[in-house]
């Protein structure tokens, strides 16, 4: 009867599994299964081709295994190497860089299983496997990102254990993933403490430019139709929050795009605004406020009211200098492609005032001209009802001075009255207008969204002789009393207009509030018909979904903010409040060095009783001289093998050791983990003292030589 270590997991499974020959699939399963979990998410951003050619080549090894057809032919495995650069260089027009470089890899990885024949050759992929799951923090970095990592990951050391076990088959995968997660377990302190304590690279992961991923989101451009469609989008645009006082919903107007231009269906900026920043007076008490913005691929960011300063240049955007302008529209000089964390103080409430004219200095005509300008042609029935308003006011005042101002503000207020007092619906779903999309709007359908209130209440003011401009942005957000944050989406996207009054300055101005007040108050879920309510915007106040939704939207909030935005300024911060001398590079690397060299002091101590169980074991000092002197004939022991398959090999390679090998594992096993112990250990003494062998074996002799 064979003896068996009396240990539990995965050196005892290994030690049976020699019993019987495993499937000869295994260690191959062991290689494709986790290569596939690492690149299935790739699958998402690779061409189609380079995942259907991967899983041809797992198929066909597959096959190979089972058949026994192990060979591929040198020739054809050169073509499809070929091919497949060839396919890479015609799809992204490069074989380097995060794109190019990772879908090469990927093919790669799939050809090369045609010759993992050793197990040599299936670790060497493993490692493979292990770049492209880090590969892939280029695509996507969210919490559940992470958790699929950290599980592929297990899978990748599970499947490098399997390797180094020539005996593993399927039915050993439980120890084996266990004994992975120890190791897991094991090296986590030390990524723990390397990630807190080492310092910060400026920039994007790796300093290379982030994946200009396509993202619906809202542009810097406004047509009929545009922001209705971001009510259908769940997808988030930024957190917000708040330090001390919280504003309230009608003063949460996040400020976006500042649109100028008209063309009779579409709001834009053509040029950018060339002007000073204006004066501006902040009215009642700033707001504290931090925003995370996810990478929108725009330029502009969002802003709620008039700051107090601005950061010029963000941590995250060590390359791309912001710019406030002088509509209030702050804008990076390039789109920003990472999530971006920034800390503003602003006043909810100001008075903004000479961008078209100072109180006491004269008008900007060409600025004033730009916010009176409309096409040509078109909408000739909301032209004829500004100027009718228009005259009735100048009948009673003087164009241009106090009374004008008065005149002005009258005008605002009737036009807001007829959408009040008349019938206009705010809808989702606005029958389709006509060339002349404001008159068709204004007389015709009334039933729009809030881009058809602002576009057609700004085109009323112009041609009122009003200065007035469209402002695209966010409004309200969905408060997380978990965290006592704001969650802005897609949905929440807005457009509002301003007109400038004299002695008053620009003057913010929602029409869609006059018909729709809820919208402000409480939400667009609010606002919209039962019927129209796309899904996302179903409320569950009471459901039990509502607050798990929200309980996992605060756990990516922490992710973002402590892992992915762990950048150098939130590193200082964090490593000050242990010791001010932690506040600079010098001060964490020594903390990383002490730190470091504390793990591994604590690690040594954990294991000492083992290490010094093994010393003063005497059947296991009696082996461990053996072991040593069979390596000095070029046969090491390796660091998973079991005694008897140690034994095995021996003999296989020195077949003039054998009774002596043979003897010495037996009489080991039987010490340590027999009954006798100690009977048999006399022997065991004896039997490795008495074993010397020569370092090559003797040469055999031939008859016709002397003796």
């Amino acid at each position: 009867m064979t003896l068996l270590p009396r240990r539990s997991g995965l050196a005892r499974d290994a030690t049976v599994a020699v019993a019987g020959k495993p499937a000869p699939t295994a260690p191959l399963l062991w290689l494709l299964v986790p290569l596939f979990l690492v690149l299935a998410p790739h699958a998402l951003h690779l061409p189609l081709w380079i995942s259907l050619s991967w899983l041809a080549f797992a198929l066909l090894r597959l096959v190979a295994a089972q058949t026994g057809r192990h060979r591929v032919g040198r020739v054809l495995k050169m073509v499809l190497a070929l091919a497949g650069v060839a396919g890479v260089l015609l799809s992204y027009g490069t074989v380097i860089g995060p794109a190019g470089g990772v879908a090469l890899l990927a093919f790669l990885s799939g050809a090369k299983l045609l010759e993992t024949n050793t197990p040599r050759d299936r670790l060497g992929l493993l490692f493979v496997g292990c770049f492209l799951l880090v590969a892939h923090f280029l695509d996507g970095q969210s919490l559940m990102a992470a958790g699929y990592m950290a599980f592929a990951a297990l899978a990748l050391v599970a499947g490098m254990i399997a390797t180094q076990l020539p005996a593993a088959t399927l039915k050993d995968a439980r120890p084996t993933l266990a004994f992975a997660a120890r190791l897991m377990a094991q090296a986590l302190p030390l990524a723990l403490l390397i990630f807190l304590l080492f310092p910060r690279l400026q920039g994007p992961l790796w300093g290379l430019p982030q994946q200009a991923a396509a993202r619906s989101g809202l542009s810097d451009q406004m047509s009929p139709g545009d922001i209705s469609q971001l009510i259908l989008s769940d997808e988030l645009a930024f957190r917000a929050e708040f330090s001390g006082a919280q504003p309230t919903p009608q003063q949460l107007y996040w400020r976006g795009p500042v649109l100028w231009d008209y063309d009779g269906h579409t709001w834009r900026t053509a040029t950018p605004l060339r002007a000073p920043m204006p004066e501006a007076t902040g009215l009642g008490n700033p707001v504290q406020y931090s925003l995370t913005l996810e990478a929108q691929q725009q330029r502009w960011l969002p802003l709620l009211g008039l700051p107090t300063h601005l950061p010029e240049l963000l941590t995250e955007l060590p390359n791309n200098p912001t710019h406030l302008g002088a509509d209030l529209q702050w804008e990076a000089k390039e789109a920003i492609t990472q999530r971006l964390r920034y800390e503003v103080e602003a006043y909810p409430d100001y008075q903004l005032e000479n961008v078209i004219q100072t109180v006491n200095g004269p008008p900007a005509p060409a600025l004033r001209s730009r916010a009176l300008a409309l096409p040509v042609e078109g909408n000739p029935r909301a032209r004829e009802l500004a100027r009718g308003w228009l005259e009735s006011g100048l009948e009673g005042g003087l164009e241009g001075g106090l009374e004008g101002a008065a005149n002005d503000a009258a005008i605002v207020e009737q036009a807001l009255a007829l959408f009040r007092t008349q019938p206009f619906f705010y809808t989702l779903n606005p029958p389709r207008l006509g060339a002349s999309a404001v008159d068709d709007f204004l007389f015709t359908t009334r039933r729009g969204f809030c881009e058809h209130y602002a576009s057609s209440f700004v085109f009323l003011m112009r041609a009122a002789g009003i200065p007035a401009r469209v402002v695209t942005g966010y409004q309200g957000g969905e408060r997380n009393p978990l965290g006592n944050y704001l969650i802005v989406r897609g949905r929440d996207a807005h457009a509002w207009a301003e007109v400038w009054l004299a002695g008053r300055g620009w003057v913010r101005v929602d029409p869609t509030a006059a018909v729709a007040p809820s919208r402000v108050e409480r939400g667009i879920a609010a606002a919209l018909p039962a019927g129209e309510r796309p899904g996302g915007l179903i409320t569950l106040e009471g459901a039990w979904l509502r607050p798990l939704g929200l309980g996992w939207d605060l756990l990516n909030n922490q992710w973002n903010q402590w892992v992915l935005g762990y950048n150098q300024e939130r590193q200082r911060q964090f490593l000050a409040r242990f010791n001010p001398l932690l506040g600079n590079w010098l001060g964490m690397v020594w903390a990383l060095g002490l730190g470091a060299s504390l793990l591994v002091l604590a690690v040594a101590v954990a294991l000492w009783p083992r290490l010094a169980s093994i010393r003063h074991d005497p059947a296991s000092r009696e082996y461990q001289r053996f072991c040593r002197a069979l390596a000095r004939c070029r046969i090491p022991r390796g660091a998973a093998e079991a005694p008897e398959d140690y034994a095995r090999r021996a003999v296989a390679l020195r077949p003039d050791l054998s009774n002596g090998i043979k003897r010495i594992t037996r009489l080991y096993l039987a010490t340590r983990y027999g009954p006798e112990g100690d009977d048999t250990l006399h022997d065991l003494h004896a039997g490795v003292r008495a074993f010397r062998p020569a370092r090559r074996p003797a040469a055999k002799l031939e008859p016709s030589q002397p003796t």
